[in-house]
């Protein structure tokens, strides 16, 4: 009865300003919607904004959220489906936060058909050994898998990643943990750059596929780019038979050419001549993934504090990968108090003692001194690095 009244006054009230219209349109679906669930069915509306309302109620999207994602679903004319979705969400581990999530990824997914598409894929799912939560976890990051069939699509994946990766497990792994793993066509896609990085650039399928555990990324770029980001190592003159040429790919993938193009200018602001810069992303390639800021605080440290050379610097571009505050501050100032108290032996090269572990460190040039020099477990604990021993 009061829908019907509402209807009415809205159709009398058509040359009233278009706010004052909305209100009320906006108060005859939100009392709709709250009948309809009152009732326990889905609700049925011949107004395709009606969805905006829904969203708000059922999934908890704010009403600016609810309005952008329901324009995939104007052509829903029923709660039937929607309902029918959720409930199985909700059903299979989906909290509110997990549901929003995925709809503002594909509001679609609230059309699709339970028993045919979702219920099958769970299953799947499922039948791999993944429980409740590592199956939402998965759909989370790689909800595409919602979309795809079984036999088709899901199961050639699944085969293409365990032969390169080297088992099941790891494929689940990496499922769990990165978005859009499943994303890449094995036919347009994975075979392609494989092919390619084995027959055009002469990679061992052995090499690439100890660097895919790590960063299975790699070969699911679109071929034409992993193509470019091949000749832009080309470009730093990276050996294609280096061990290090698959990480620069990787690394390059990170880095516009814009921003690589900046980083190279920053350097060569501290003296890095042009074949200095290629020669440390040669040995260190990650390191151009920095921002500028951190570069900047790393340079000025070991120039400024430490006493190397810029020159010296991109010899060694690795001393760029160790954190400051956490590794490279600490131990030097280690290293200065053992100067000053009259304990360093001179051994050890500041650059060997980066790379040691932190146990290692602690073994050679902290514990053996905690007595006569306790100062130096202070300086470890003070940046973090101690761990309370």
């Amino acid at each position: 009865m009061a829908a019907a009244t509402l209807r009415s006054v809205l159709r009398r009230n058509s040359l009233l300003p278009l706010f004052e219209t909305c209100r009320l349109r906006d108060l005859l679906f939100f009392s709709s919607s709250v009948d309809a669930a009152a009732a326990g069915c889905g609700t049925t509306s011949p107004d395709p904004h009606f969805m905006v309302e829904y969203l708000v109620n059922s999934c908890g999207f704010s009403p600016s959220e609810a309005a952008k994602f329901s324009k995939p679903l104007a052509h829903l004319r029923s709660t039937e489906k929607p309902d029918a979705v959720l409930n199985f969400m909700r059903s299979h581990g989906f909290d509110g936060a997990g549901i929003r999530k995925l709809i503002s990824l594909k509001p679609n997914y609230l059309c699709v058909n339970v028993e045919k598409n979702l219920a099958p894929k769970f299953q799947f799912l499922r039948d791999l050994g993944l429980s409740e939560s590592d199956i939402v976890d998965v759909i989370l990051k790689n909800n595409g898998i919602l979309l795809f069939n079984v036999q088709r699509s899901i199961v050639p994946k699944l085969e293409m990643w365990e032969s390169l990766l080297g088992s099941r497990e790891l494929v689940l792994k990496q499922l769990k943990k990165r978005g859009r793993f499943f994303f890449s066509s094995v036919e347009k896609t994975l075979h392609p750059n494989l092919k390619f990085l084995r027959d055009e650039c002469g990679i061992p399928e052995e090499r690439v596929s100890v660097v895919l555990r790590s960063r299975p990324q790699l070969i699911s770029h679109k071929p034409e780019s992993l193509r470019a980001l091949v000749a832009r190592a080309d470009e730093l003159g990276m050996p294609r038979q280096s061990r290090m040429f698959l990480r620069t790919l990787d690394a390059l993938h990170n880095v516009s050419q814009e921003r690589f193009e900046a980083k190279v200018e920053f350097m060569r602001r501290f003296g890095w001549s042009e074949s200095e810069v290629s020669s440390a992303v040669r040995k260190a390639p990650t390191f151009i993934c920095m921002s500028l800021d951190t570069l900047r605080r790393k340079m000025e440290f070991f120039i400024n504090v430490v006493g190397y050379t810029p020159s010296f610097i991109a010899d060694k571009s690795y001393l760029l990968l160790f954190c400051l505050q956490k590794r490279v501050i600490p131990r030097f100032r280690v290293t200065e108090m053992l100067k000053l108290k009259g304990l360093w032996t001179g051994k050890y090269k500041f650059t060997s003692i980066l790379v040691f572990s932190d146990t290692k460190f602690l073994e050679k040039f902290v514990l053996p001194h905690k007595e006569n020099v306790p100062e130096l477990l202070d300086i470890l604990r003070v940046e973090g690095v101690c761990k309370g021993k």
